[in-house]
Order: C-alpha cells, then structure tokens, then sequence
C-alpha cells in the first residue's frame, strides 16, 4: 500500500513524499525540516529524492536529506542544478527508475526552465502518478523563465497525453488564482465554475486542492485548452496579433503573467 502525502512548505509549496509504510522518497524538497519531521512521524527511512528543477524552492533541502539519510539524489541530466545539491543520478528523457515497488519514467519538459524534467509512474496504485514540478499546475502552467512558449507548449500536450486518470501532482497552491484566470479566458466553462467551488471549500479548510487529474485539467486548463473555440475566441479579442497555436499560447501565458 502507497501513501501520498503532500508536504506544505514556505508559503505554498507541496513537498511530494510517497511512502510504503517503511520507505519513502520526496520531490523537490526545498526545506528539508518539513520532511524530517513526516519521516519521524510515520517512522520511515527515506530511500530517494527526485528533482525536477534547480530553483531554490525545489533543492534548498537536499544537501540536508542526504547528509541526514543517506538518500540517493535523482534529476534531469539537461537541468544545470546548483552546487549545493552534490552528485546527483543523471536521468535522460525516458529513463527509468525503480523506487519503492514502482518504476518512475522521466519526461523531459522544458519551459518553466531549460531542463525541466517529470516523473511518471504508470503502475501506481490508486492510479498513475505524475510528479510535474512547476511544468503543469491545476488549472494552469509554469512561467517561462527560460524555454520558449513552444517549448511549454509542447510540453504541456506530453503530459495532456497521459492517462485520465493521473494524478497531478505539481508544486504549488496555486489553484484558486489559477481557475479565476480560467474563469476570465472561459466565462462560460461551467467546470471551471464547479472546480473553483470546490476548491474554495477546500481551502477554507486548510487542505489541499491537489492532486489533481488529468481528465479533469483538460476540462479546466486554458493551458491545456489553448485550442479550443472558446479559447481561441477569447484570446482572439485580448491579441488580435495572436493567429496561430504558439502566438496564441505566448499571449496566453503573458495575459496570465499581469492578470490579478
């Protein structure tokens, strides 16, 4: 049996630690006192730590972890990670990784930075999972510090390809912002209606919005919906210059970068 478990740090990071009952791995511990406190708690050793990126929210806890549990350090062969991290196991696009009974895949995504990299695991109990760092939120999408709108775009339509049923498991809580953004590019998106809803309620508890799925992103994503007619037709009155899938996609993310 897998636990879940997103840890919050700073002021709305998620630390991902997955665990069997005995041994866990992270993703992306910017703060290793957060972690050190859930493995104490559930009385778990920590096998493994994936990276996705190299910004300091994400590796700011690694040195840390390791010195602290002997954790071997996993990232993107293509991310340029910051000295304080150490060695790391170098994954190329498609590699695999076997931790905690399952067999992680990374997918390079860049866009969010250059060597932007995921991690999905098909055979996941309760359904896939996809660790996505700050390449795909709920309800929508990394800024473009360093890859290009068709890089992210790309990426994006990579991870949209994924199973329904995959868990979303990004970084941040940013969901509310995001889907009062949907709600401005697709007024008439009841999902987007029902979601923030939901999401409201949620937070109003304290809890998390996350994971998401994948069937419901594409439901209410303008990220992942930069396509369809509704978007189209919106993005079309805010940019005009915008007429082809990239342009559009640039315009979207940029409208999304001012919007409050």
């Amino acid at each position: 049996m897998h636990h879940l478990l997103p840890i919050p740090a700073f002021q709305d990071n998620y630390l991902w630690l997955l665990h069997d009952g005995r041994q866990a791995l992270v993703v992306d511990p910017g703060d290793a006192a957060p972690v050190l406190a859930c493995l104490a708690q559930h009385q778990l050793r920590l096998q493994a730590i994936l990276l996705t990126h190299h910004h300091a929210d994400h590796t700011g806890g690694v040195a840390e972890l390791r010195a602290a549990t002997g954790a071997t350090v996993h990232a993107p062969a293509a991310e340029t990670l910051p000295a304080s991290v150490g060695p790391v196991q170098a994954l190329a696009d498609g590699d695999r990784l076997a931790l905690l009974g399952l067999e992680f895949e990374c997918l390079a995504v860049p866009g969010h930075t250059a060597g932007h990299g995921a991690y999905h695991a098909a055979q996941a109990p309760g359904g896939p999972l996809l660790f996505c760092g700050d390449t795909l939120f709920s309800a929508g999408c990394g800024r473009l510090f360093e890859g290009t709108p068709a890089q992210m775009l790309a990426s994006l339509d990579r991870l949209a390809a994924l199973p329904d049923d995959t868990r979303v498991c990004c970084a941040h809580e940013y969901t509310l912002s995001n889907l009062r953004f949907a709600r401005a590019v697709e007024p008439g998106n009841a999902d987007i209606e029902r979601q923030l809803a939901r999401c409201s309620a949620l937070r109003e508890r304290g809890l998390p919005t996350l994971p998401s799925t994948l069937a419901q992103e594409r439901r209410i994503n303008p990220f992942l919906r930069s396509r369809e007619p509704s978007v189209v037709a919106t993005l079309a009155q805010h940019d005009p210059q915008a007429t082809d899938e990239v342009a559009r996609f640039a315009a979207l993310r940029e409208w999304k970068n001012g919007f409050r």
